[in-house]
């Protein structure tokens, strides 16, 4: 898994600004298209466009970071095609952040299940103690941006969408606000003194950085760092975002790890004991990996039955919370921040059962935040029918044109307002259509079908969505290139690449409009002193950990067509 090398590079912005497909790059077309990108942008500075975090030895061995080439900007046609001289006529129209999937999290917490990481990779990460204090160079990473690279604009926002925090408790709902509004935060859960959770257990299925194994990682060349787990679990001081945020909910957010059903009885009695399953039999724990995947695994074999278990320090602040009280923290005062009061969710939301929402992205621009969760389990989702209509309702009341569900041109004397959509889930991870708990008798709908309404309206620029993990962005064609939109998916903060993505908005001025999606990385050094324990150490330690996980894939990056890219739709409103 590496960032883009020259030779690996081989879609790049061509001299017009239209995507060149170069069949065998030389490093001077690699120097020729960066050059463009950079020449083309207000600043690239602090950008993927910039540096990228890269392997100092790639292979299977563990590697150090350095510092790689940038990666040119992409110019995507597949909607619309570009027009000379854009970059002149062009006008910022609106420019955001997109953080996704930070999974702040308890790693001492008796409910989870790190010991299926063989068979199910997410169950535990070697990073991820260091995830709390490393999203706080992430928000500095954006506080210190002047605004979006192409535009300049100002941001307008940063949204959140979803998988904020990782086992659902009330402790990480609370860093996490902490953490996004600034303040000290404090990430340890149990005993006040120490570390209790997996990586100072002396199981050679984990690294335990403070003491030599065998175990999978050691042999890989994972360091030795004593200290790391005081360092991992001490105070620090969150600087907060400068900006107003937003929050969209995932699963992770509204189901026990993501995966199993909310409100199962007693559930809290595993979270908030002293008992901590910490290995299984690999056949069982096999079986149980397994069944994760069909909602049938039973939560008294999960967190409890046969195995080896450690004790831990009870802690009544890892209970989960519900919906309603998700929204609630949000809506307290004492967790405005930077603001908007709520950060997207309204009084209409607090009793948990409807919480998606609009809000005012930029003049002529309305957000639309989705919840694509579902009580039932299971990590993927869908859309309920009732939201779906609500949404239907929304594009028509600002859509002065738009196709009925039968194909029907609909005219109609209204102001054209333009959308981008938010949700956690993206198209092809909306197959999840378990009836949920909050409307029992509601059918849900997949990602194709919800596609299906929104090419119904040409006003629609985009979709813009994480869960999965990596990089990717997919146009949506629809009957005509003006009912077609972009899905631009974004990789996790908490595994490899680590990224976010500023998205800017600009009229060119020629009937077309360009989305440009820059990536970046947070602000922390690509190769730290190891006995180094600052701020921006860890978050250096927390990016090369996550590098070499066992379980870390390329696929991740993605390709340089959904990194750094311009995105060219159709105006409706020229």
């Amino acid at each position: 898994m590496t960032g883009l090398s020259r030779r690996g590079f081989v879609t790049a912005a061509g001299a017009t600004g239209a995507g060149l497909l170069l069949s065998t790059p030389t490093a001077a077309a690699i120097d020729r298209a960066m050059g463009y990108s950079a020449a083309r942008a207000v600043s690239t500075a602090g950008t993927t466009l910039e540096a990228v975090a890269t392997p100092v030895t790639p292979g299977p061995a563990y590697s150090r970071l350095t510092a790689g080439p940038g990666w040119p900007l992409v110019v995507r046609e597949d909607i619309a095609a570009a027009k000379p001289g854009r970059d002149d006529r062009r006008a910022a129209m609106a420019s955001f952040v997109q953080f996704t999937d930070m999974h702040i999290t308890d790693v001492q917490s008796p409910a989870r299940f790190e010991y299926l990481h063989q068979f199910v990779g997410s169950a535990h990460r070697p990073q991820e103690a260091l995830g709390p204090s490393a999203t706080a160079s992430l928000l500095r990473r954006v506080n210190g941006l002047p605004g979006g690279p192409f535009t300049g604009r100002k941001f307008d926002f940063m949204m959140t969408t979803g998988d904020n925090t990782d086992n659902h408790e009330q402790i990480e709902l609370k860093w996490f606000l902490d953490i996004l509004n600034g303040g000290r935060v404090r990430p340890n859960t149990g005993d006040p003194d120490r570390y209790e959770g997996v990586q100072d257990s002396g199981a050679p299925l984990y690294w335990n950085p403070g003491k030599p194994l065998d175990d999978p990682y050691t042999q890989k060349g994972f360091p030795q760092l004593p200290g790391l787990l005081d360092a991992a679990i001490a105070e620090f001081e969150s600087p907060g975002l400068d900006i107003p945020w937003l929050c969209t909910f995932g699963n992770h957010d509204n189901t026990p790890v993501g995966t199993l059903p909310a409100n199962l009885p007693g559930i809290d009695h595993w979270y908030t004991g002293k008992y901590k399953l910490i290995g299984k039999d690999e056949s069982e724990a096999k079986q149980l990996a397994a069944s994760l995947n069909t909602g049938g695994a039973p939560v008294t074999q999960l967190f409890g039955g046969n195995g080896t278990v450690r004790e831990v320090t009870p802690d009544e602040r890892r209970r989960t919370f519900s919906t309603a009280e998700f929204v609630q923290a949000h809506l307290d005062a004492a967790n405005t921040g930077p603001g908007p009061e709520g950060h997207g969710f309204t009084g209409n939301n607090a009793d948990g059962r409807d919480v998606y929402y609009t809000f005012r992205i930029a003049p002529g621009i309305t957000g639309i935040s989705l919840d694509t969760t579902t009580l039932a389990g299971l990590a993927d989702g869908s859309i309920g029918l009732g939201q779906y209509l609500w949404v239907e309702k929304t594009l028509q009341r600002g859509s002065s044109t738009y196709y009925d569900f039968w194909g029907n041109k609909v005219t109609q004397q209204v102001t054209d307002e333009l959308f981008v959509l938010f949700s956690h889930h993206t198209s092809d991870t909306m197959g999840n259509v378990l009836p949920d708990a909050r409307h029992p008798l509601e059918p849900r709908l997949n990602g194709d079908t919800f596609v299906g309404l929104l090419n119904r309206f040409p006003n629609v620029l985009a979709w813009v969505n994480g869960h999965t993990h990596l990089n990717g962005i997919v146009a949506h064609a629809g009957k005509t290139p003006a009912q077609s939109f972009w899905e631009i998916n974004t990789a996790s903060h908490i595994d490899f690449p680590q990224q976010a993505r500023i998205i800017e908005v600009a009229d060119n001025g020629d009937g077309t409009l360009s989305l440009f999606t820059t990536l970046v990385e947070a602000d922390a050094p690509y190769a730290a002193d190891y006995g180094d324990t600052s701020a921006q150490a860890l978050a250096s330690l927390y990016r090369e950990l996550s590098y070499n996980d066992l379980h870390a894939d390329p696929i991740r990056l993605g390709q340089p067509r959904d990194r750094n890219t311009e995105l060219l739709v159709i105006n409706p409103l020229a």
